[in-house]
């Protein structure tokens, strides 16, 4: 593993092939979920899974604070990662993704941030229905893709149902671990998704809405992001999503070919 803080180069990765250790991890996210029960009011923290991490910008080269959350998707390429569209707006310097992390660790390694994609509604007025961005990603000295490393997530571009159960996954601000719960989604208004849970603070934007996630390898389908409504909620009780549609499959397409 890879130990991180405020002093740590980014330039000092690991690459991991995939192997029994993401299994591992993922037993970790398995326990919480049977904690949880089909439902919760609270989340838990949990040591991760391989394929959601944070979010980290850089300063001279080192790691700050991580800021948000995100999730690999699966893709052609195997080199996309999925947040909310604010995280990654009006930030400067280099970002970064950790996947699996896990205080202060990096199991797969440090991926660069190389390109952007948000929809056009969202970079000519933040309109909350479009706060979805998709991020291509590369490790330094490897040509080994991240999804072969992490595994990934499927990308949904339809809305689900208000009677689907999701799992949510996000890295709070205050804490170097990722925290999880699952509830029934809702849908208070057109085009945003609702989901109940406590301990969704700021650092949580951006991270999965998952569905059907597997008992084996913990991936699971992206239907939403936190992030949308009051970028993702102003209480740490509720959070909102994007509702997924016709413009995250032309986000995702125009990502996948790299446009």
């Amino acid at each position: 593993m890879v130990a991180l803080a405020s002093a740590l180069a980014v330039s000092a990765v690991l690459v991991v092939t995939p192997a029994s250790g993401a299994a591992g991890d993922f037993a970790s996210f398995a326990r919480a979920v049977r904690q949880l029960g089909s439902t919760s009011r609270n989340a838990l923290t949990f040591t991760g899974t391989p394929a959601v991490g944070a979010l980290f910008a850089t300063s001279a080269g080192k790691l700050s604070q991580h800021f948000c959350s995100a999730s690999v998707i699966n893709s052609q390429n195997g080199d996309l990662v999925l947040t909310a569209a604010h995280c990654v707006t009006g930030t400067s310097g280099t970002l970064v993704f950790v996947p699996g992390y896990n205080d202060g660790s990096a199991p797969y390694g440090v991926w660069t941030v190389n390109k952007v994609y948000t929809d056009k509604a969202w970079r000519t007025s933040s309109n909350v229905d479009d706060d979805v961005a998709i991020l291509q990603v590369s490790q330094r000295g490897s040509a080994v893709p991240i999804e072969n490393v992490t595994g990934a997530e499927q990308l949904a571009t339809t809305s689900p149902t208000t009677r689907t159960l999701v799992q949510v996954i996000g890295y709070p601000d205050s804490s170097n671990q990722p925290i999880t719960c699952q509830n029934w989604l809702k849908t208070p208004m057109t085009d945003q998704l609702e989901f109940d849970c406590g301990g969704y603070t700021d650092g949580t934007s951006g991270g999965p809405f998952l569905t059907g996630v597997s008992s084996t390898t913990g991936q699971g389908t992206v239907v939403g992001v936190i992030g949308g409504y009051e970028q993702g909620g102003d209480t740490p009780q509720v959070s909102y999503s994007s509702a997924f549609g016709a413009n995250v499959a032309a986000l995702y397409k125009a990502a996948v070919a790299g446009g």
